[in-house]
């Protein structure tokens, strides 16, 4: 009984280490949401041009998910993250000389740097937590992550927001009848408030990172503890596109991430779109967090004693594209609820893609995890295509986007997870 009591307790330790680095995650991803709109106004940017946070952020992942595959296998799980961590401290830093001299390509080099330090990290923590435990209630832990994560991002665009656009109303007023020398001057001023978080940020990451180092973090061989039922089928599949129902997965990744950025990164620029203050308005992607925590937390609650991770997704996809529609049709703020309500609808998104799509991939873990990663890129895309739609139609109009995404997370629901699975049964 005793050991099994250390077990447990070593196992929620472990799970407690892995919730730190999606902490991290999630500090860092959604402090976009408040970028967007600051650099908007710093750097004089139009929406197409704005969502390029999202864009240099997320096309990192994409480039550097298979490396990253790469980098772990060579150096193990606790130096792979290390290492990352320090990438992203390196593009933290590179927001001082961005700040300084006011120049957006410089924002975006740091962006891309501190994302390709995430997808070292996401490489080896989504499929570490996925297949920690027992496949079917990997949602249910992926969950716990997510609240890690949400909670993150309403602590830092809550800070940022504070630190960086505390008086946004004020200053574009001010903008409006100042001279280009005075407007250079103030522009200059902004961008200059995230300098000394930015510093903060880079020292934290090299911190955690050598902290990772000394921990006792285990290491976990998919090819043993992710062989599923087709144990000795593995052998007779020698490539990681024989497995379709990940290939889908990849997909329905890339929906996900690029519904959870739209919705959570558009939602501040939407609010001014519609007339609603700074000082209101930069609250908002903390409300489509809060919404998220909602659904992470019927997700510990429910699955898989409730419904299965399967179930799971069905929901979500068709709430999303409930709530979409509302929020086209409705007017002004209550447009806004039903668009941040979108992140309850995405929270088990994620969860319940990971382990249908990873579930009994044996040595072909490692690289269905780097492809997966690189379903990312539906952050850097989707957000970018969002911001184009609403600078030819309206921002409201632009939603419409989401709604073939939540269909096709359905269709993976429904049908798409079992494309190519083989259950076998070994005598």
């Amino acid at each position: 009984m005793n050991s099994t009591k250390k077990a447990v307790q070593a196992n929620w330790i472990t799970i407690g280490t892995i919730g730190v680095f999606f902490f991290i995650f999630g500090f860092i991803t959604w402090l976009n949401g408040i970028l967007i709109p600051y650099l908007k106004i710093s750097c004089e940017l139009n929406h197409f041009q704005s969502y390029l946070v999202a864009f240099a952020f997320y096309i990192a992942y994409v480039l550097m998910a298979i490396p990253s595959s790469w980098v772990l296998k060579k150096t193990g799980l606790k130096s792979g993250m290390m290492i990352g961590l320090f990438v992203m401290a390196a593009g933290a830093l590179l927001f001082i000389p961005a700040a300084f001299t006011r120049t957006y390509s410089f924002f975006l080099s740091g962006l891309f740097i501190m994302g390709t330090g995430l997808a070292l990290l996401q490489t080896a923590a989504n499929p570490y937590i996925t297949i920690l435990g027992p496949i079917e209630s990997a949602a249910q832990r992926i969950s716990i992550m997510g609240i890690c994560n949400k909670s993150a991002g309403i602590i830092a665009t809550y800070l940022f927001g504070v630190m960086a656009l505390k008086d946004g109303d004020a200053l574009l007023e001010k903008l409006k009848s100042m001279d280009l020398v005075q407007k250079a001057a103030a522009l200059d001023n902004l961008a200059s408030r995230i300098i000394i978080p930015y510093l903060a940020m880079a020292g934290i990451l090299v911190l955690v990172g050598i902290m990772v180092k000394i921990s006792g973090l285990p290491e976990i061989d998919p090819n043993v503890q992710n062989a599923g039922d087709d144990k000795e089928g593995h052998v007779s599949r020698t490539s990681i596109f024989q497995y379709p129902f990940l290939l889908l997965g990849v997909l329905a990744i890339f929906c996900d991430v690029g519904l959870e950025i739209i919705a959570g990164d558009t939602i501040i620029s939407y609010g001014l779109s519609q007339g609603i203050p700074i000082s209101i308005a930069k609250h908002f992607t903390s409300l489509t967090m809060l919404a998220s925590i909602l659904g992470y937390t019927a997700g510990i609650i429910a699955i898989p004693k409730y419904i299965s991770q399967v179930k799971a997704l069905k929901i979500c996809a068709v709430l999303g594209i409930t709530l979409t529609i509302a929020a086209i049709g409705l007017p002004k703020l209550a447009s806004v609820v039903f668009i941040a309500l979108l992140g309850m609808a995405n929270a088990l998104i994620w969860p319940s893609v990971w382990p249908l799509a990873l579930e009994g991939l044996g040595r072909f873990t490692r690289i269905g995890s780097s492809l997966l990663i690189m379903g990312n890129l539906g952050g850097a895309l989707l957000p970018l295509l969002y911001g184009r739609l609403a600078d030819v139609m309206s921002p409201q109009q632009a939603y419409l986007i989401v709604i073939p995404c939540y269909f096709f997370i359905l269709y993976y629901a429904a049908y798409g997870h079992k494309v190519g699975k083989r259950k076998i049964q070994v005598n």
